[in-house]
């Protein structure tokens, strides 16, 4: 890379932080840049580039996410422990504790090597640790790992397969339970044609035709829902219409379920009209007046605003018959909640609002997860829970209260119930979903409302809910239940 290319770079990057940033906080970031090219100055990648492009990128978009000062310094130097001679205890001399205790979980991680996830358990465990102990670490972690992927094409094919199959399995799972749909479609989409190159030049063949077309459609629907909003004085500076292209892996995935079989014309949110508004209000009333312009798809009308998503997700979703056929979707959302579904947990870090406290239902399960490995010794069984709790599809249920609960797919009203709480679950005699009466074992649909029976008299839980549950969470609290009432019942036989 030339000289001048990477000084574009680090002024496209002085001003995104000098824009979005307090003044000081520029200064310490140049500091941070200083210190980690003098650091890097005779290392260069795999691509020939200096490795300060590296740290640049990363640093880049942590900003680019409105991350809070302390976590884009820490993109900056997260290599420094790990490819020089300077140490964490260096880095904490110059830059504090706080920076340096994000640079050493992110070093830590960075130690962390794929060889496929049944190998993975010990450095899963470590990295949900550290995800435990400061959730900043991973937001780094995705966008050091962006970088890469869009870098992969340096790198020998093993170790291209190895960095995208990872990002595919582990991160962008991840990044899914944390609410970052930005951050885990593209790091799909840059992952997919490393892992799945086949079914990627299907998809390129198959997409810009039916893209074509139905962009030139929307075009039209634009334009009239813009007159009807205005007509309703819906407007704003803040009102934004544009159109939202699916991700190309998610649409592969699409692809692939039997309902769909490959055909696209299936697929109606393809492309899909995203309006963003001022306010919740402003969002029912564009509803109806876009249910005032073209009949609804029925069964297609999703109120994720009313009931969010356990990622945190809200939006309002509608499905409808527009001209000549055509089935177009809209997605309705306040700029709040358009931020939050693009960057997740993330969204709450900005130095402006962040005030050390965060939602809180986000990164509970990343605690409990850690709370659970510690009673699960054997890793082909850690593996096991991880793959169901972290990395399976997710379902989102209620009490009859209308709290959600979030479980994996196919989970039981067993685990719905240790879900809600210990107590429940060994005291449940019985469950109801939508107020029908069923057996234990039956399986949750998503948006059932689910209502457990208890009885305070019952002794706990049987050893054949085992085969019942999906949840490691109630695996392992049936099985301590269980010896605890065998270490009782032995004591009192002797």
């Amino acid at each position: 890379m030339k000289k001048e290319h990477l000084d574009k770079k680090r002024e496209r990057f002085f001003n995104l932080v000098g824009e979005n940033y307090y003044p000081d906080d520029l200064e310490l970031v140049k500091l941070a840049y200083d210190f980690a090219a003098t650091a890097h100055q005779s290392q260069t990648r795999m691509s020939g580039e200096p490795y300060i492009v590296h740290p640049l990128a990363t640093a880049q978009k942590l900003a680019e996410l409105n991350l809070d000062v302390p976590t884009i310094i820490a993109g900056l130097l997260h290599d420094i422990p790990e490819e020089t001679e300077i140490t964490v205890e260096q880095i904490e001399k110059d830059f504090g504790k706080e920076i340096a205790h994000l640079v050493d979980g992110i070093t830590k991680l960075g130690k962390i090597k794929y060889r496929g996830i049944e190998r993975y358990a010990e450095n899963l465990r470590k990295m949900f640790v550290a995800m435990s102990d400061d959730i900043r670490v991973i937001f780094i972690k995705f966008a050091d790992r962006i970088h890469n992927l869009k870098t992969l094409a340096a790198l020998p094919p093993v170790k291209q397969q190895r960095i995208a199959t990872e990002s595919l399995e582990i991160y962008a799972p991840i990044a899914d339970r944390l609410g970052m749909g930005q951050i885990k479609g593209e790091m799909e989409d840059l992952a997919f044609p490393y892992v799945y190159p086949q079914a990627y030049n299907w998809l390129l063949k198959i997409i810009p035709r039916e893209y074509r077309t139905r962009e030139k459609y929307l075009a039209q629907v634009k334009k009239l829902l813009e007159q009807e909003l205005k007509n309703n004085h819906i407007t704003s500076e803040t009102v934004s219409i544009h159109g939202r292209t699916k991700h190309l892996y998610s649409l592969y995935k699409k692809l692939l379920r039997p309902d769909i079989n490959k055909d696209i014309s299936k697929i109606y949110d393809l492309v899909a009209l995203r309006i963003v508004l001022p306010t919740i209000g402003d969002c029912y009333s564009t509803l109806g007046i876009i249910h005032k312009l073209y009949k609804p798809f029925p069964g297609r009308i999703k109120d994720y605003i009313a009931q969010p998503k356990p990622n945190g997700y809200q939006s309002l979703h509608t499905t409808v018959f527009a001209d000549n056929g055509q089935i177009i979707e809209f997605q309705i959302r306040t700029t709040k909640m358009h931020e939050e579904a693009e960057f997740g947990i993330a969204a709450h870090w900005h130095y402006k609002e962040y005030q050390g406290n965060i939602d809180k239902k986000n990164t509970n399960w990343i605690k409990e997860l850690v709370k659970w490995q510690q009673e699960i010794r054997d890793n082909e069984q850690f593996i096991s829970s991880i793959k169901l709790d972290v990395f399976q599809n997710r379902i989102f249920v209620f009490t009859p209260k209308g709290d959600v609960i979030d479980l994996p797919e196919k989970s039981t009203p067993i685990d719905f119930a240790y879900h809600v709480h210990s107590w429940v679950g060994d005291k449940c005699v019985g469950a109801k979903i939508n107020n029908q009466m069923v057996n234990l074992g039956a399986e949750l649909k998503n948006g059932d409302i689910v209502e457990i029976i208890t009885d305070k008299n019952r002794p706990g839980p049987s050893e054949d809910w085992l085969e019942l549950t999906k949840t490691s969470m109630a695996k392992t609290k049936i099985k301590s239940a269980i010896n605890k009432k065998k270490k009782i019942t032995n004591l009192l036989t002797r």
